[in-house]
């Protein structure tokens, strides 16, 4: 305990310097270095290892005593609880999420993050994914924006800039100081299964366009931005969540197609870059994934593109990073490649103590670590969190999820929805259905029909829905076609149809009937290519709240729709064919 106090009171000394002489940029710069010189220079080996983790910790609050989060703590980590962790392994960070108990609400989460700044000897990097759309770990009343393919669907750095700056004073405003956002892999593959809507687009140059902005709004709004995954994730057909993905780019193709949103990042000046964990033999012929491979890491990433920010691990719990080495390997050989912070190992006493005697039987230098941990403390430094790491409960009310915020996100998410068919001309609905049945995919947590039902009945339509989630039987189905017997209008939704042969089932039997339909995918726009006699086809790329909203304000014709693809949908079966291309999208005046 002496240590820490010490180390603390060292801190705040270092933090007043900043502090008084944060008016001038270049005294500022020398003081930060000092800091992060200082710092470094009276840590112990241990301390500077643990710096280099981030990991999850069950529980609302860093001291949690409840018995379900202390009995899965043990389980994972060996310890009751997130102070506990810390204190054990000297944490350079927590990563917050839904499941581990940690984003209950704004008031608790800062409540959680200033704990764990309080236990922390030197202030911790506190993250999430928070990439907006399907990628959301901090939900209501935190602001919903729309994800990238929808900002893909806009066209507008300057909305994605927005949009980002708002969730980035939100994230800080709750404790959050780094965003493992945005996404800058160009999803080129239509079947991809983990990357799709969270890509901005297929199209290299607009990604690398949104991906700029939105660096530079995250850090705007004060936190570190972190573009992912490096080399690029979006040619695959394989989910490293649970298989390696490799990828047959030329290098002359990663050049052109992968590497320039990963370049504009790095102009832009983004704090932290995150590793993919797939295999490219244009690259690396070794077999070994990205995140362990040197010539990628550290011959592409940090000597050719010029990049001496913090790079981060993905889980190192995924499959893709598993495969070939032991987790006891993983960290020592992610570190040898480059890596600065190891993300999420399967055994944190494992990893940590495997690169701790990898430095003592001289696999690894100590200088190789304090490098690493050099980049790590000055990105701490550069986002103010020596001296200004605790977050201030009484300013929630208004920075988080504000009228204004709210207004802003929904202002942002109508220039998204793409109206890709309508060759019945049902909309926009000058005539207005006096009955209306909604169905199709959606969850307790995102129940979309009944989203849809609620928006459709305050435009005073008489309204019945049916969540029929993912892949409907044929007792569902026959549900839901007595439901569009009955109305008026049907808004069907799907999310990735593409996959799910009862979504598609679905779809063909309500267009059946002979009754107006309206397909809404609320996740990937490629559905259509497997129900293509659908006349009346939205895209609106996410199914939250201000998505569902957006769309409903279209088929009413409050609003135009304004959306371009981002992507090609391809021909079923025939990649090479494009149903719809890029930058198709149907309007109207409005």
């Amino acid at each position: 305990m002496r240590k820490i106090l010490n180390r603390r009171h060292l801190l705040v000394g270092m933090s007043a310097l900043l502090v008084c002489s944060a008016t001038s940029p270049v005294t500022a710069a020398a003081d930060t270095a000092d800091v992060v010189a200082e710092t470094l220079r009276n840590m112990t080996l241990e301390e500077k290892v643990g710096q280099l983790f981030v990991t999850y910790a069950y529980g609302a609050t860093v001291d949690a005593a409840d018995s379900a989060s202390v009995a899965a703590n043990r389980r994972s980590h060996g310890v009751d609880n997130a102070q506990q962790l810390i204190e054990k392994y000297h944490l350079g960070g927590i990563i917050y999420f839904a499941w581990s108990g940690n984003t209950v609400n704004p008031a608790q989460i800062t409540e959680l993050s200033n704990g764990i700044q309080r236990v922390s000897a030197i202030p911790a990097l506190v993250s999430t994914d928070q990439e907006h759309g399907v990628v959301s770990r901090i939900g209501a009343p935190a602001t919903p924006f729309p994800g990238n393919m929808a900002l893909g669907a806009a066209r507008s750095p300057g909305s994605a800039g927005t949009a980002a700056t708002i969730a980035g004073r939100e994230l800080r405003a709750v404790g959050v100081n780094q965003n493992f956002a945005p996404v800058a892999d160009v999803n080129v593959n239509a079947l991809n299964p983990v990357i799709g809507v969270r890509s901005f687009s297929e199209d290299p140059q607009l990604t690398a366009r949104l991906v700029e902005a939105q660096v530079r709004g995250y850090q705007r709004g004060g936190v570190s931005a972190t573009a992912k995954h490096f080399p690029g994730h979006g040619d695959t057909a394989v989910d490293s969540h649970t298989g390696l993905p490799v990828i047959g780019h030329s290098p002359e193709e990663w050049e052109r197609l992968d590497a320039p949103p990963f370049r504009r990042a790095i102009a832009a000046g983004v704090d932290s870059i995150m590793t993919a964990h797939i295999v490219v033999p244009a690259l690396d012929p070794s077999g070994d994934p990205a995140t362990l491979s040197r010539p990628i890491m550290t011959g592409i990433l940090r000597d050719r593109l010029g990049y001496d920010g913090v790079v981060v691990t993905d889980s190192l719990g995924m499959a893709g990073v598993r495969q070939k080495y032991g987790d006891d390997r993983v960290p020592v050989l992610a570190l040898k490649a480059g890596v600065d912070q190891l993300l999420m190992p399967p055994n944190i006493d494992l990893a940590y103590n495997a690169v701790l005697a990898a430095v003592r039987g001289g696999e690894l230098t100590e200088d190789r670590i304090d490098q690493s941990v050099h980049r790590i403390l000055r990105m701490k430094a550069g986002r103010g969190l020596f001296g200004g790491q605790f977050a201030d409960p009484a300013a929630l009310p208004e920075l988080v999820g504000t009228e204004h915020n709210k207004r802003t996100a929904q202002q942002i998410t109508d220039r998204t929805t793409t109206l890709v068919r309508n060759s019945a001309g049902v909309l926009p609905l000058t005539t207005r259905p006096a009955s209306v049945f909604t169905t199709g995919w959606g969850t307790a947590a995102d129940p979309v029909p009944q989203r849809l039902a609620t928006a459709v009945g305050q435009r005073s339509a008489a309204t019945t829905s049916l969540l029929t989630g993912a892949n409907p039987n044929q007792a569902t189905i026959d549900r839901a076609v007595a439901g569009a017997g009955a109305a008026d209008l049907t808004i069907v939704a799907t999310n990735r149809a593409w996959t799910d042969v009862g979504q598609q089932n679905l779809v063909k039997a309500l267009l059946a009937t002979g009754k107006p339909v309206v397909v809404i995918a609320v996740r990937d726009p490629y559905d259509i290519a497997h129900f293509p006699d659908a006349q009346t086809y939205l895209a609106t790329y996410s199914y939250t709240a201000v998505s569902v909203e957006s769309a409903v304000r279209v088929l009413y014709g409050e609003n135009a729709p304004a959306g371009k693809l981002p992507v090609t949908i391809p021909v079923a079966g025939d990649p090479s064919t494009a149903l719809h291309p890029f930058g198709h999208g149907l309007t109207w005046e409005g």
